[in-house]
């Protein structure tokens, strides 16, 4: 196992171990719960560690989360994107190489091509190439249990359990949708739309800490295309080694 390979695992770990205990611990806090401001954290933290678990999903659409062993690479990539969004990861691996094969052309799921199109249009198209009748489901059928376990370990009522299942898991699903879109999606390859047609997408030229903060250094998004076999924790320093003021690399590679 090479040492990219154990920083990813222990990234991943620590990830989905924090994702589950502030599960645990906001829905079975005491009956009065948390104050404004430490709520307003609970959320952002959740938020991030939330976008993390499709970070980790992302790295195993990838192949490079445990390339040594395909199986159990695709398996905890199954995983964590269930945990995410009840996303089933077969379909998400095959959306996301044709995205990385076919990027900014009609072929391209992530893509909107019309110039005319707006943010919330784009990210309607985006969110419906991902979102079906099976995985909604699952996913009501998890905050269903949800809302009964804060019921039960916090001794909260109907509505608290439900505040509680709102905080700790829509918001954060829905807020880390938006910025997997924004920083992910929306700002690299907006200007390949026509008539603009950017040969290659933007990148967000961010501090590393800030880019961390962003998405998982899912900003340096030109990095990323060029060389998708690295980690989300290896892009920094890809970045680094960019042309100044361009972040230019060689030709995209396909994903495995």
């Amino acid at each position: 196992m090479s040492g990219t390979t154990r920083w990813g695992l222990g990234f991943a770990a620590l990830i989905l171990l924090s994702w589950l205990l502030s599960l645990v611990l906001l829905l079975a806090a005491p009956p009065a719960w948390l104050p404004a401001p430490l709520l307003l954290v609970a959320l952002l933290l959740r938020t991030q560690l939330q976008t993390g678990l499709f970070i980790v999903g992302h790295d195993a659409m990838h192949r490079v989360l445990l390339p040594e062993r395909p199986l159990w690479n695709d398996r905890l990539g199954a995983a964590v994107l269930a945990l995410y969004a009840g996303l089933p990861y077969r379909h998400c691996r095959q959306n996301h190489q044709r995205h990385h094969q076919r990027t900014a052309t009609a072929a391209d799921p992530d893509f909107h091509g019309d110039p005319a199109a707006g943010v919330l249009a784009w990210y309607g198209r985006f969110m419906a190439g991902y979102l079906s009748a099976a995985q909604m489901a699952r996913l009501l059928a998890a905050w269903g249990i949800l809302v009964l376990l804060a019921g039960t370990l916090a001794a909260a009522g109907w509505r608290q359990a439900c505040v509680r299942l709102l905080v700790v898991c829509i918001l954060p699903l829905l807020f880390s949708s938006l910025q997997l879109f924004l920083v992910g999606t929306y700002l690299p390859h907006r200007r390949q739309r026509s008539p603009l047609q950017h040969a290659a997408a933007d990148n967000l030229p961010l501090p590393a800490w800030l880019s961390l903060l962003a998405c998982y250094h899912f900003g340096y998004h030109r990095e990323h295309h060029s060389a998708p076999d690295l980690a989300w924790f290896q892009l920094p320093a890809r970045y680094r080694l960019s042309s100044p003021g361009t972040g230019a690399l060689a030709a995209p590679q396909h994903p495995a």
